[in-house]
């Protein structure tokens, strides 16, 4: 079996210079020449077992530290240049532990820099939301990616483009298409004679990594097998959209006003997606339909042959002047809290309903995949909102594949909950969920799930009482 080398140079220069100590001094004591000593400290020779058991026994050294202290380190570092704001400067695995060895002090004042700078993010957010909700501009947020530009417009904005919700039913109108015509098949057919464009599905192993690939030369749209009829249905979509609606999509880009170039063809993408989702539920049939089914999220999947999350998007869209449906609004989350998706019929609630609270269902509905779970949740001020939420799951996975799944959170003022057919799952009596916004702006009492303390109160410790949380505050 072949011996494991250990080269510690940086360790052992450490612990050379902690005491005091010369090359020669210690060269003396473990009986070796200074230029060997020399090069096992530039890590151009191994610690032999000799040499180990030699600093042990005159330094006192624990073999432990020799062996193995810069793995932590170095992947707390990979955590710090794993930051989105150091995309491009991330050294190799190699690299960081490197670092981490040859200036372990070095590498750790850079990790609580990142850890400071992370908190302080953190509690400027919390602050800036806190002004912002007592109706406070601020100019706190520090430097923005352009996807945090491009969510932001959409989130505080209404979820509704005048134009391209025209232009869609003016065109689904034109299909000509039936009673139980295939809107796929039309689709597929329109882009076949006006572009000569040929849609295709590749088998996994084929396109491993895209959900759908154009390819220009052959004139070809390829969309993976990992998409469900319904996902492959809004790409199809899409790229009618891209083709049929540029101008309105364009015209309702400009009026956005993203800064940068990269924000813009995010913020393309996000009204192709918008658009994709008016084509296939054409606003007039669409509302007609969802009034008549009371907003039933699962009648209207069926009804326009679409998925749930598509029918839960369309429902935040629902804003056209003079025929406007229930303003919702709706949230979706993976199981480890990223956020992936806001949007609002009037913009997402932000200051009033947040969507940080650990109470929630959305959190609750990873335990019940499928299911649909309905609340009447209460904010600290009295604000009440009917609650549905339900998993979703991504692309198909294959056998060694973890499923990508997602929970979705479609709300509403509670004073809409005798339009909406889930609003008789809590008319039964029972009191509303108590929730906040997020925890550091929460200030309710005696909360069991609370995982921070808020910013606006002083912590109290007091060592005679202690109460439900750890973070009590005064």
């Amino acid at each position: 079996m072949a011996e494991h080398k250990i080269f510690a140079g940086p360790r052992v220069r450490r612990i050379r210079n902690g005491l005091g100590l010369t090359q020669t001094a210690m060269a003396e004591a473990l009986e070796i020449s200074p230029s060997y000593l020399n090069l096992i400290e530039r890590n151009q020779r191994p610690l032999t077992v000799q040499l180990l058991l030699k600093l042990a026994a005159v330094y006192k050294v624990d073999l432990d530290e020799l062996q193995g202290e810069a793995g932590g380190t170095a992947s707390q570092l990979r955590e710090v240049f794993g930051d989105p704001l150091l995309a491009g400067e991330v050294p190799g695995d190699q690299e960081l532990i490197e670092v981490a060895e040859a200036a372990p002090n070095a590498a750790n004042g850079v990790i609580k820099l990142y850890r400071a700078y992370r908190e302080q993010a953190s509690r400027l957010t919390d602050l800036a939301e806190l002004l912002a909700r007592e109706g406070h501009a601020t100019s706190l947020s520090g430097t923005r990616l352009p996807i945090d530009e491009v969510r932001e417009t959409f989130e505080k904005r209404p979820n509704f483009f005048a134009r391209i919700e025209d232009a869609a039913e003016a065109f689904h109108a034109g299909l000509g298409l039936s009673a139980g015509d295939d809107l796929v098949v039309a689709l597929k057919e329109w882009l076949r004679v006006k572009h000569g464009i040929v849609v295709r599905a590749l088998p996994i192993h084929a396109m491993p990594n895209l959900r759908r690939r154009y390819d220009r030369h052959s004139m070809r749209l390829f969309l993976s097998e990992r998409l469900s009829p319904f996902d492959q249905l809004r790409e199809i979509a899409m790229e009618v959209c891209l083709l049929a609606l540029g101008e309105e999509i364009l015209a309702e880009l400009e009026a956005l006003s993203f800064s940068t170039g990269e924000a813009k063809r995010l913020g393309r993408f996000e009204l192709a997606r918008y658009a994709a989702h008016a084509l296939v539920m054409p606003y007039g049939a669409f509302l007609s339909a969802a009034q008549r089914a009371r907003y039933d999220v699962d009648v209207l999947r069926s009804r326009f042959s679409v998925s749930y999350e598509q029918v839960a998007n369309r429902l935040t869209m629902l804003q056209r002047p003079g025929a406007a449906g229930i303003p919702f609004f709706m949230l979706e989350v993976d199981n480890a809290g990223h956020r992936f998706r806001k949007a609002g019929a009037n913009g997402f609630p932000q200051a009033k309903f947040g969507g940080g609270c650990p109470k929630l269902n959305i959190h609750a509905a990873f335990a019940q995949p499928a299911q649909v779970l309905v609340d009447h949740v209460e904010m600290p001020d009295g604000t009440g909102f009917l609650t549905v939420s339900r998993t979703l799951d991504g692309p198909q996975a294959g056998f060694n594949e973890r499923v990508r799944r997602t929970a979705l959170l479609l709300g509403c003022d509670i004073a809409y909950r005798d339009e909406v057919v889930y609003g008789q799952a809590v008319t039964g009596g029972l009191p509303p969920v108590a929730v906040g916004t997020v925890c550091r702006l929460c200030e309710r009492q005696g909360c069991l799930a609370r995982a921070e303390p808020p910013v606006t109160r002083p912590l109290g410790l007091d060592e005679m009482v202690t109460g439900l949380s750890a973070f009590d505050f005064q």
